[in-house]
């Protein structure tokens, strides 16, 4: 177990648009720009091997700004392809506040930050007990029906609240502020009204107008 005094003040950051990581979550990453070659290097030479993953800003031209809150990931598991890429997975470990950007002669970008307030990200297991599962499951069916999607019915309907609800949150194709929003989400029942509410929306064909 991590406790909050082992988080480091400094993290590298990898800033991706729509890329969503949360607390216990898991995400797979396909790492090939050297610069990000060069921070998985130097991420798997530090004691918690932590990543931070942050949102930018759309601004084209120079360099993206940040969203203040991101999520730090433990890498656990690498594996180098034949022609020097890293497959990688980050397993989420707590949400972090940015306080400043570090200036150095990394090749790739690094915060100061913040971990006050997202204490329950390294707590137990979150439970919702509101959470009406037939009747999401249900509006689920027909997002991914129109949507497309596919999934394990199966093993989607024994996950437990936390796994349901943030694997939705990482993997549906919202775009990056509403992924923003779920990351942002103070509780587990909060994201789940922050997803039921932007399945809703999707499935009112995105009008505004069709939502009132």
């Amino acid at each position: 177990m991590i406790s909050s005094s082992d988080l480091p003040e400094t993290i590298p950051i990898f800033p991706l648009p729509g890329a969503l990581l949360l607390p216990r979550g898991r995400m797979p990453l396909h790492i090939f720009e050297p610069r990000y070659l060069a921070m998985v290097e130097d991420a798997m030479k530090s004691p918690l091997r932590l990543i931070g993953m942050v949102q930018p800003y759309d601004t084209p031209g120079k360099q993206s700004r940040l969203h203040s809150i991101g999520c730090a990931g433990r890498l656990n598991a690498f594996n180098e392809t034949e022609d020097g890429r890293y497959m990688i997975t980050l397993s989420g470990i707590s949400r972090f506040r940015v306080t400043r950007e570090v200036e150095g002669f990394q090749p790739y970008r690094r915060c100061d930050v913040k971990w006050d307030g997202f204490e329950r990200d390294l707590g137990p297991v979150e439970r919702d007990h509101d959470f009406d599962r037939d009747v999401f499951m249900d509006m689920l069916g027909r997002y991914f029906d129109d949507q497309g999607l596919k999934t394990d019915w199966d093993q989607l309907g024994d996950a437990e609240d936390e796994l349901l609800i943030n694997s939705l949150s990482m993997l549906c194709p919202f775009p990056p502020e509403d992924k923003q929003a779920l990351l942002e989400a103070p509780s587990l029942s909060t994201r789940r009204e922050t997803l039921v509410t932007l399945i809703e929306y999707a499935l009112r064909g995105g009008s505004e107008d069709m939502m009132q």
